[in-house]
């Protein structure tokens, strides 16, 4: 069986549906793979989000490993980030040390990883946007995408590297940004900048909202579909290179038409 072990901060609700979601489509053979250990960056005590996703994982039984980022930081005294993010990856790997996995999938992690677990780990994160698309939060995201005037995004599964959302496409789907109901929407906002908007309606902006939630309902979607690619062997990591089956670096997997299909279930 097909083993990831889940890498979450547990920081609020979204962290905790993706775990649900995965345990969900194992439990109903959906998902070719098993989650053989959940790491959460944070501690009993932390925060009132990450205690709720420390419970959500021990009633599922799955293998918890915590270890505070917040406390470790505090501990070592480094003022360098470089220097205490390094060390704590370190005594992540450590703690991890006995737990097998395939694949490492960050769901909700909030913390960059450094160069050492990245080159000992295939590590992968949720971005939402498309390739070569903007960078940041999915709030930032919107904003640049709205700004730009852009036709399509996506979301996209990235491999992980020590320069945040820089990692190569992993495997992504796209959606259009035109059309019923964006064409009226874009309208609306015709001779405004973004700083107006910003200012007149905030994230309440009806287009805002639109990217926003055609981008969710295909996060969870990518999530999975992305394990089972990894799990069937239709996408690979060696090294740094993203490769299909046949071992052929490619610029990630497209993935579209099966997440469009479940979509629309």
């Amino acid at each position: 069986m097909y083993q990831v072990a889940w890498f979450s901060t547990g920081r609020g609700k979204g962290s905790r549906d993706l775990l649900t979601v995965a345990q969900e489509a194992i439990r109903q053979g959906q998902l070719e793979a098993a989650i053989s250990v959940v790491f959460c960056s944070r501690e009993p005590g932390d925060a009132p989000g990450s205690d709720q996703f420390i419970e959500l994982v021990k009633s599922f039984g799955l293998p918890l490993v915590c270890f505070s980022s917040r406390r470790y930081r505090r501990e070592l005294k480094a003022e360098a980030p470089d220097q205490w993010r390094l060390e704590y990856d370190r005594e992540v790997m450590k703690r991890l040390e006995g737990y097998r996995h395939d694949l490492c999938v960050l769901a909700g992690y909030m913390l960059v990883v450094g160069s050492e677990m990245c080159r000992k780990y295939k590590m992968v994160n949720l971005h939402p946007a498309a390739p070569g698309g903007p960078k940041g939060t999915w709030q930032d995201v919107i904003w640049q995408l709205i700004e730009q005037k852009a036709q399509s995004t996506g979301v996209m599964m990235h491999l992980v590297t020590p320069e945040l959302d820089q990692g190569p496409p992993v495997a992504y789907c796209t959606f259009s940004l035109r059309g019923e109901p964006f064409d009226r929407y874009w309208k609306e906002i015709e001779g405004l900048s973004v700083a107006q908007i910003k200012a007149q309606q905030g994230e309440e902006n009806a287009l805002f909202k639109l990217i926003r939630q055609r981008g969710v309902v295909r996060e969870h979607p990518l999530v999975l579909s992305t394990i089972n690619a990894f799990s069937q062997g239709r996408v690979r990591i060696e090294g740094e290179t993203v490769v299909d089956a046949k071992g052929n670096p490619i610029a990630g997997y497209d993935l579209t038409e099966e997440i469009d299909r479940l979509v629309e279930r």
